[in-house]
């Protein structure tokens, strides 16, 4: 069911923003009693931004980003992504949206055991319905070859290791075009030299004009981000664009001292 507006706070539209977040708040119900994981957080992140969302564990950070990226409902406050206000769609008009607008790579791959690299790449343009088997096929094939995996398409997550199961989760989230790539601790659970491709395939896309949104606690990650953001106890506590302007700036210099002939 439709959620109304009642209780939320008026999104303002940003010049150039991809995702617009506003007094954006979220309670849990535990035995213990309400956990108020969420406490009125406000961001802006612009189209083609890199992102690290970073905070201790409990921080409220993965919250964040799944409220965001709506896999969690919100309890006032308004997200709009790409125009998009993702609180107000049904569960259904929902998850249609995400499949066909966002990609996902989450600490754990995720992929679904019984099918093989290829089917698990395909599956979202499957069942966004923006192509069909041939085309999914070709595609997924695509963008395995992209991640180095084009030799294992046909094998399942049990016979990848760790490493190629996280690339084949990348290939997934990247096989729509998605307007944002989330990135839960993308690199938690790998060695220092999978982490190391994984992240290098991440910031290609970046690089290629992609939007990045990425939690992690790793400090040697959010380095490698424009913008860090950091959270402590439900709430945006720093928000550091030096990264940003440097970035920007390094570029600047780098064309004025290197015209095109």
């Amino acid at each position: 069911m439709s959620r109304g507006r009642r209780g939320r706070a008026k999104a303002t539209p940003a010049t150039g923003a991809l995702l617009v977040a506003r007094g954006v708040r979220k309670t849990y119900l535990t035995q213990a009693g309400p956990v108020e994981a969420l406490r009125g957080v406000d961001l802006v992140v612009e189209r083609g931004a890199f992102v690290a969302i970073t905070g201790t564990s409990g921080s409220g950070k993965t919250t964040l980003l799944n409220c965001l990226a709506g896999l969690d409902r919100i309890d006032a406050g308004t997200v709009q992504l790409d125009g998009t206000d993702l609180h107000d769609l049904s569960d259904a008009q929902l998850s249609r949206w995400r499949a066909r607008r966002l990609g996902f790579v989450f600490q754990h791959s995720n992929l679904v055991p019984v099918l093989s690299a290829v089917e698990n790449v395909e599956l979202p343009l499957l069942v966004a319905r923006r192509a069909d088997h041939r085309a999914a096929r070709v595609r997924a094939i695509e963008l395995l070859d992209r991640v180095g995996l084009r030799d294992r398409a046909h094998s399942r997550p049990s016979a990848l290791s760790g490493g190629e199961q996280q690339r084949v989760a990348v290939a997934r989230a990247l096989v729509g075009g998605p307007a944002i790539v989330w990135a839960d601790e993308p690199t938690g659970s790998l060695d220092t030299e999978t982490a190391h491709t994984v992240m290098e395939l991440l910031r290609a896309l970046h690089a290629e004009g992609g939007t990045l949104l990425v939690v992690t606690h790793d400090a040697s990650i959010a380095a490698l981000a424009q913008r860090r953001v950091g959270v402590r106890d439900g709430m945006v506590v720093d928000d550091d664009l030096t990264a940003a302007i440097g970035d920007a700036a390094a570029s600047t210099a780098a064309s004025a001292g290197n015209p095109r002939r």
